[in-house]
């Protein structure tokens, strides 16, 4: 159910269901418009000329705007106005010693 205008790109591992996208857009590998609850599937619209980053999820009912763009790992769930930039990702924690005690079953 979706239409992808024309010069758009979508890597591979994209999954894009039930969205309107406009030409000359971007769009990176693992990228994915969430689109449906469970119950109700909702649209998604990618305006002319947006760049949307690899593994990124767009929750609908949402629209990208024009030459908008979504940063890389981002998970968006409001609209993104026109020319600007969606980042949504949390700070980094790393935990020492904690993959070594988890992969060997320590506590």
């Amino acid at each position: 159910n979706s239409k992808i205008g024309k010069d758009t790109r979508v890597a591979h591992l994209a999954y894009i269901g039930d969205a309107t996208v406009g030409e000359d857009v971007n769009i990176g590998c693992g990228a994915i418009t969430i689109n449906y609850d469970g119950t109700k599937k909702y649209p998604t619209v990618i305006k002319d000329h947006a760049f949307i980053g690899s593994n990124s999820n767009l929750i609908a009912p949402i629209t990208i705007g024009e030459y908008a763009m979504v940063a890389a790992g981002s998970t968006v769930d409001s609209d993104v106005l026109d020319g600007d930039m969606a980042i949504s990702r949390l700070y980094q924690t790393n935990k020492k010693g904690y993959g070594y005690r988890y992969i060997n079953k320590e506590n």
